[in-house]
């Protein structure tokens, strides 16, 4: 497996996001489904593995702790805090909610750490910037982490550009993570910029467009009733019709190249820059391999150009997020999609 730099640590070209193994994309998998992805990623040169206090309201990391406790010196462990769930009504029913005060931060990595089964994490995000705190006391808190030998590096989550500048004043941050792929280009208009500039790792979430670029999801009205996508107005019945347009060609140039169509979207972002690093995530061995693959594929500058034109932010139809979870993160939008 190639490997890339990722603040103090070197890992592989193509990390593992945990998520789908818990949350977010229906119901989770079984435990022994999840240890055997787990492992196999492992085994397959994987040593990146991204989980969260949110995933599962802690069962993702639970899960990765598990698992994952015995091969603890083979790979770089990274988790986030400020945004968990709480039982906000005394009622034992966890809600998700955005909290990032320095007291929040420290009993979440505590929570983390003991789930986790480990002494210390080695990257910590910042999940969601909470815009009632300022960015310089969350960090701050995170810093004190660090000096206390809990956490080992810090990252950011889905904030601007302007806002990663505010934070690495305070502490050295080693990667930002936001979604990046063919049909979610925000990162293009500053934030790719910035982490460069300061020598930031960028770490690309959803890197196979949640699914709509390995070119198999042709119906969303197939997603699990709970699946999140059913609330992102790109997946919605007549955006995504329209989307689907755009997989004919994609699909040509998958073919033309001699990859899947998932490999391809991979492998795209592996020509866009040394400093990034997708983490895309799945439920099954198979797709994983398949994901993994990416890391052989060539793409020739014309084949990019290609692509480019093809998938990008006038062509998609729809918004990332709807206005409720737009709202609550901090990354530039281009004008053209949000009216500003």
């Amino acid at each position: 497996m190639q490997q890339r730099a990722l603040g103090p640590f070197q890992v592989s070209a193509i990390g593992l996001g945990c998520m789908n193994l818990s949350h977010a994309y229906g119901a989770p998998v079984s435990a022994e489904q999840g240890e055997r992805v787990l492992l196999a990623a492992l085994d397959a040169g994987v040593t990146l593995f991204d989980t969260a206090a949110l995933y599962g309201f802690g069962a993702n990391e639970t899960l990765v702790g598990r698992v994952m406790k015995p091969h603890r010196h083979r790979f770089t462990l990274a988790s986030k805090c400020g945004m968990q769930g709480v039982d906000v009504n005394g009622d034992g029913k966890l809600v998700r909610e955005i909290d990032g005060r320095p007291a929040t931060l420290r009993q979440t990595c505590e929570d983390s750490l003991r789930r986790l089964q480990t002494d210390v994490i080695d990257l910590y995000y910042l999940h969601r910037w909470d815009k009632s705190v300022p960015i310089e006391d969350s960090v701050g808190a995170l810093a004190d982490l660090v000096r206390a030998g809990k956490i080992r590096s810090i990252g950011l989550s889905e904030v601007s550009a302007a806002t990663l500048r505010r934070a690495h004043a305070v502490h050295p941050i080693a990667a930002l993570q936001t979604e990046y792929s063919l049909w979610t280009r925000n990162p293009e208009i500053a934030v790719l910029d910035a982490c460069r500039e300061l020598g930031v790792a960028f770490v690309a979430f959803s890197p196979v467009g949640r699914g709509f670029l390995c070119g198999d999801l042709t119906d969303v009205g197939t997603l699990d009733a709970k699946d999140i996508r059913r609330g992102m107005p790109r997946f919605a019945p007549e955006a995504y019709a329209a989307n689907l347009q755009l997989l004919a060609g994609y699909r040509v140039i998958a073919a033309e190249v001699g990859c899947t169509p998932a490999q391809l979207a991979l492998a795209w972002l592996l020509h866009k820059g040394q400093d990034i690093i997708p983490i895309p995530g799945t439920t099954s061995v198979e797709h994983l391999h398949d994901d993994l693959g990416a890391v052989q594929v060539q793409l020739g500058s014309s084949v990019i150009e290609r692509l480019e034109a093809l998938i990008n932010e006038r062509t998609v139809v729809g918004n990332r997020y709807n206005p409720q979870n737009a709202s609550e993160v901090d990354t530039e939008a281009y004008a053209e999609r949000t009216g500003v």
